[in-house]
């Protein structure tokens, strides 16, 4: 073959191999910004998707139906201390410690003018501590903490239980009401609340519908700090003439291991 022939033949097949790597690398580089460009797309339409699925809820959180629900909360709530006024009930309190009863309180209990709960001790003078005095002095060191720690816990529940008025009303402004069906029955509902009292905190009020009435509350908070957290269960209970009360309560402060269970029983007009 001559040589001219040859080196022209060459020639041609490094241009054509070349200008099939060049073709193949636009191949790629179009497939690449084609993939990159669906890949925007299909994220932009999944953002705009969870946009539009969290707007009902937001709306939700907001509608006449939920305002209607936090109205009916205030008046039970207001119209059941009132009632309770007129009746005395006993309340006996159970503190538990890491799992050990420490101390087993009965009170008479009944609303004062200023609708706060007024007590009565009905057990008998505890019996004077026995031992020496140092072991004395560490066993009162040892109940004054624990005894300090149990009423601030019951403090605490008492923010919260029953539910405020004015913070429902709050809560449901902000935006921090949310309403749903709780699974078990028909005729109930369960309000979600969050930042009700503390920022952080979680209320969940379930509503009988049709007596407007409350049938519990649990609530997760904490004292002090959020580390020290405290979670609340209540369950409440309707007497013949209709008042709901708060049957039982049992409090749980996590960082203490600290339980108390309160129940209240022998409701009677006074």
């Amino acid at each position: 073959m001559n040589p001219s022939v040859a080196l022209a033949i060459t020639r041609v097949a490094v241009i054509s191999a070349q200008g099939i790597q060049l073709q193949s690398g636009m191949v790629t580089r179009l497939m690449k910004n084609k993939a990159r460009h669906t890949l925007n797309i299909t994220l932009k339409t999944f953002f705009i998707f969870l946009a539009g699925a969290a707007v009902p809820w937001a709306i939700y959180a907001q509608s006449p139906e939920v305002q209607q629900r936090v109205s009916q909360i205030k008046e039970s709530s207001a119209k059941n201390k009132q009632a309770l006024a007129s009746y005395s009930w006993n309340e006996q309190v159970t503190i538990s410690l890491k799992g050990q009863q420490k101390k087993v309180q009965h009170f008479q209990v009944r609303l004062g003018p200023d609708l706060t709960p007024q007590k009565t001790s009905l057990d008998p003078p505890a019996d004077p501590p026995s031992g020496g005095r140092l072991k004395r002095r560490v066993v009162a060191k040892k109940t004054e903490e624990y005894t300090g720690y149990a009423n601030q816990m019951k403090a605490l529940a008492q923010q919260y239980v029953p539910p405020d008025g004015i913070l429902l009303q709050q809560a449901y402004a902000r935006g921090n009401v949310v309403m749903g069906p709780t699974g078990s029955a028909p005729n109930q509902i369960q309000l979600v609340i969050h930042n009700y009292l503390k920022t952080g905190d979680s209320m969940t009020l379930v509503l009988d519908t049709s007596q407007k009435q409350l049938l519990q509350v649990q609530i997760t908070s904490y004292m002090n700090d959020p580390k020290d957290a405290m979670n609340l269960t209540v369950q409440f209970s309707r007497l013949p003439d209709g008042t709901n009360h708060v049957s039982n309560l049992v409090i749980d402060g996590v960082s203490k291991q600290m339980n108390i269970a309160i129940q209240n029983s022998n409701y009677q007009h006074v």
